[in-house]
């Protein structure tokens, strides 16, 4: 049986939420994502891209590009609400889907032609989300997720695309080789150093030549330029690790701040865990100087996820790791190795009151928010909490407000 499979993206996803709250946007140059110095461009209006404005680009960059545009700083809490609105609708609607992102899907449509035309139903799903949430979103349908995702971004703004079966190199043939997912600034150039810009002639390349100048993901990218993809919807993915970083507005060497910042991870990441049912038995800290060198350390542990236990681990690796003295940019955390199941009480450290008060601080948490309740150095960094399960089966947020 030939697969059918439907990509979804909601078009400037940022920009259209806040032009369903202001229709005084419209057809104005906006831009979402941070206003500060560090500020990085989380998405842009369809009428900055001309000034040469994209994604990801630095905010301040950005405004000098296109000065005329209107900058918000987006809240991520509005995003996902309206996510989840257009994540309900598919789901009601496909057998089995994947969602990769805030604004982007999968569904796998596979033998459903004999009960509906799949280009009609893909259809009618983009008309349902139009309908009921006011976003725009385009789609591609074709036999495998890649050709299909390239489809979308051909058929924006607000369009679709159906690539037929056998017609997937000739649509492909004349796109730019950076169309194709993987292939980044650094891949594109060495190609480009070899005369290939367009994917009709990465197609007629030898594979082996192709995996003689990009290694082992040259026969990956030569596949995805061949329309040739056999990677399945997923329905859920199950997290490894889960992690927490914080870039400061201005870099820092003020320790105190540091370790306030640490233990507000800390302690929300402990929460996140049990939230989840999870154990972790990896604890790592990272810290990015104002020169961007980057370093680490981790440590194995006994499983857990209680703060107790993570937060004096998480400044102890931090004051092994900060040798170096000079100003910090950027600190994270990071607890991997995960594994289902409860805290057990340690029969030297622990006490039925102190598993009580846990238990008791996630109620409150869980029913008020994460911001409730806190220890009291953490109080000036409230902006790392999140009530959010990461172990649900979601993607990770997307903050509309992120920093370089």
């Amino acid at each position: 049986m030939n697969k059918s499979i439907l990509h979804l993206d909601l078009d400037t996803f940022f920009v259209s939420v806040e032009r369903l709250l202001d229709s005084k946007l419209n057809k104005k140059p906006v831009l979402v994502g941070g206003t500060g110095d560090r500020g990085v461009v989380a998405a842009c209006s369809y009428e900055t891209r001309r000034f040469g404005v994209h994604s990801g680009m630095a905010m301040k960059m950005a405004r000098q590009l296109c000065p005329q545009a209107i900058v918000i700083r987006g809240d991520a809490g509005t995003y996902m609400k309206y996510s989840d609105m257009v994540t309900d609708i598919i789901k009601n609607e496909v057998p089995v889907f994947e969602k990769t992102s805030v604004d982007e899907f999968y569904a796998d449509l596979t033998g459903m032609d004999r009960f509906f035309g799949n280009y009609k139903f893909s259809k009618q799903i983009r008309e349902t989300v139009i309908k009921e949430t006011g976003l725009p979103i385009s789609f591609g349908l074709s036999q495998n997720k890649v050709v299909s995702k390239v489809a979308t971004g051909e058929a924006k703004p607000n369009n679709q695309i159906k690539i037929d079966i056998g017609f997937e190199k000739e649509f492909l043939a004349p796109l730019s080789i950076r169309k194709i997912p993987m292939v980044g600034k650094v891949t594109a150039q060495k190609l480009r150093n070899l005369g290939v810009h367009h994917i009709k002639t990465l197609q007629e390349m030898p594979l082996e030549m192709v995996v003689s100048v990009l290694g082992k993901n040259g026969r990956i990218i030569w596949n995805r330029a061949n329309g040739i993809d056999s990677s399945p919807v997923i329905q859920y993915n199950e997290r490894k690790s889960i992690s927490n970083e914080r870039t400061f507005n201005k870099d820092t060497i003020d320790v105190k701040k540091i370790e306030s910042c640490l233990s507000a991870m800390g302690e929300n990441l402990a929460y996140q865990l049990r939230q989840g049912n999870k154990l972790t038995s990896c604890v790592s800290v990272k810290i990015r100087y104002s020169d961007f060198s980057t370093y680490s350390k981790q440590m194995k542990i006994p499983y857990t996820s209680a703060d107790h236990i993570l937060i004096p681990l998480i400044h102890d690796l931090f004051k092994k790791l900060y040798n170096r003295r000079i100003l910090i940019r950027l600190i994270g955390v990071n607890f991997s190795h995960l594994v289902s199941g409860h805290y057990q009480i340690d029969l030297f450290d622990d006490n039925l009151k102190r598993l009580n008060l846990y238990a008791s601080l996630d109620n409150i948490r869980n029913r008020y928010g994460s911001n409730t309740v806190m220890r009291a150095s953490t109080m000036d960094v409230k902006s790392i909490r999140s009530n959010r399960n990461p172990f649900n089966g979601e993607p990770p947020i997307l903050l509309a407000h992120r920093k370089q």
